[in-house]
């Protein structure tokens, strides 16, 4: 009787089942780790859905100003264990101000003090606080809604992959109509990239910002203005135009929530990118990582993950596995969120030096290997940045190759490269040549993925099955020493992270009995109310 087929790569289900195994044992402890801790990203995340917002005069967000209080006044009564939302809504039941703006002000003013309520106050406050994030929670759900109905009235994408192309002056006045340009020369989805360091601030600035450098500022409202122009886009093109920013960094949870409330498609975010590349405390990471990838399931969302930078940083042939390991946790991680396949952009990149011997047959290999260990992913390809060299002829020929590695393997969403990429900030001219490229590809070889199938047992067959040993080998590795010190032995991206160190380790706390948090309740019951 002969063997049913396996794929194009002839992997052995059991095999790939094991690795799918191994990655839940050395995840699960991270997530109890996770659900045994909150953050102040996650504490201001929850007062946003509850609707607060806006900033003192200094540009300091009230949330931040209402936390910190609580903090502190707490400080000897445990703090941030406790959670924010007893403490605020028990001074809103006592009649400390009318609303959360003005107890924010309040707060900072000094004029309120902040306790843990106990008893028939602390469940008066609970009851409060839900009703409160329930309400932020509901919009986010219109908001799905909303885009459900539009790409039902505009039609999708007409393809895949979806073609994903990065805008970004620092400027959100000038983003706009070349974000809108963009879709109109064929982008599918359109990233704004946030300004230099904005991972790094404990804040999410306020307002339409015009003074980001080599990206635009993360903000609600810039949020909101872009999504609005590409609704218009979505309107005059007669397909819905997706839109990407990043959740990551110390603000992560909150800019999660401000995605769900203005009706953002795609958002960065990945479960180890803050730790390695922005050393940010692993634990703080992991914790935010949760509720951020929870309001990203509930929102109908799209994460992209990160595992392009770890080639970067480290070999992309001698780091091939360490690419399908994080692959592996991430989707773990995700799908313990809530989020679905259709929701999981898992990250890889097309950046092995093109003077190695068979190099393209090497990225065929790991990208076909992602494609079939993830069927049902909508996986985001990265294209070469690592070994542009300036020489823009050559550059082009690359991204060239790099598409057609994208379309040869059914990648689900491809970032558009530019032949001046990594060298200088693009020009408007060089984008159209990229998309030039993109459409010449994807219009002559779009389906070539139909018939592209590797030789039983040749040479992209056994580097993909080496790659995914090498991948269970690793997680082995990972199970036995745990996750964490993977991360500070340097195992992803030759980055050595130790998880008592790091940027906003002051911003964590372990829960104590008496914690509660309505938003993370309301997402884990899937409730409305």
């Amino acid at each position: 009787m002969s063997r049913p087929p396996r794929g194009k790569l002839d992997l052995d289900p059991a095999t790939v089942r094991h690795a799918r195994s191994l990655a839940r044992k050395a995840g699960r402890p991270i997530v109890r780790m996770a659900q045994e801790h909150t953050t102040v990203a996650v504490e201001r995340a929850t007062l946003r859905l509850a609707g607060l917002g806006g900033a003192d005069e200094e540009g300091t967000p009230w949330v931040n100003r209402l936390a910190d209080t609580v903090r502190a006044d707490l400080h000897d009564d445990g703090g941030l264990a406790h959670g924010v939302a007893l403490p605020v809504w028990d001074a809103l039941l006592r009649g400390e101000a009318e609303d959360l703006s003005v107890l924010a002000q309040k707060a900072a003013a000094g004029s309120v003090r902040f306790r843990l309520p106990e008893g028939r106050d602390a469940q008066r406050a609970r009851t409060a606080s839900r009703k409160a994030v329930a309400a932020g929670l509901r919009t986010v759900d219109r908001r799905r809604a909303e885009r459900d109905r539009m790409v039902k009235r505009h039609g999708d994408a007409p393809r895949q992959p979806w073609i994903y192309l990065i805008v970004a002056t620092g400027d959100i006045y000038e983003d706009i109509p070349q974000a809108q340009q963009a879709a109109r020369e064929g982008a599918d989805v359109i990233a704004v990239i946030r300004s230099t360091g904005q991972s790094l601030l404990d804040f999410v600035p306020e307002g339409a910002t015009r003074e980001g450098y080599a990206g635009t500022y993360a903000t609600q409202e810039n949020f909101r203005l872009m999504r609005a122009a590409l609704d218009e886009s979505s309107k005059e093109l007669g397909r819905y135009v997706r839109l990407t920013n990043y959740a990551s960094g110390l603000c992560m949870p909150e800019i999660a929530a401000l995605a769900g409330l203005e009706r953002l498609d795609m958002m960065l975010n990945d479960s180890m990118y803050g730790i390695l590349f922005r050393d940010i405390n692993p634990v703080r990471t992991f914790v935010d990582q949760r509720f951020s990838r929870q309001v990203h399931a509930r929102a109908g969302i799209i994460i992209n993950t990160g595992e392009d930078n770890y080639l970067t940083t480290a070999d992309a042939v001698e780091a091939a596995h360490t690419v399908t390991t994080s692959q592996l946790l991430n989707e773990y991680f995700a799908k313990e969120a809530g989020l679905e396949d259709w929701q999981l952009g898992l990250g890889h990149a097309f950046e092995i030096d093109p003077a190695v011997p068979d190099s393209f047959r090497l990225e065929l290999a790991h990208a076909l290997l992602a494609r079939e260990v993830f069927p049902k992913a909508p996986l985001k390809w990265m294209p070469p940045t690592r070994h542009m060299t300036g020489d823009v002829f050559k550059g082009n020929l690359l991204d060239g190759f790099f598409n057609l590695a994208g379309a040869l393997t059914g990648q689900g969403i491809l970032l558009v490269g530019m032949m001046t990429e990594a060298v200088v900030t693009p020009w408007l001219s060089d984008r159209d040549i990229a998309l030039q490229n993109v459409r010449y590809v994807m219009d002559a070889a779009g389906r070539l993925h139909e018939d592209f199938h590797p030789t039983p047992g040749g040479f992209i067959q056994q580097r993909a099955h080496q790659v995914l040993a090498e991948s269970i080998e690793l997680l082995d590795q990972i199970v036995d020493e745990g996750l964490l010190q993977a991360i500070a032995d340097g195992t992803f991206g030759l980055m050595k992270r130790p998880a008592d160190a790091g940027r906003g380790l002051d911003g964590v706390a372990r829960k104590s009995e008496a914690f509660y948090n309505p938003a993370t309740d309301l997402l884990e019951e899937g409730a409305t109310r």
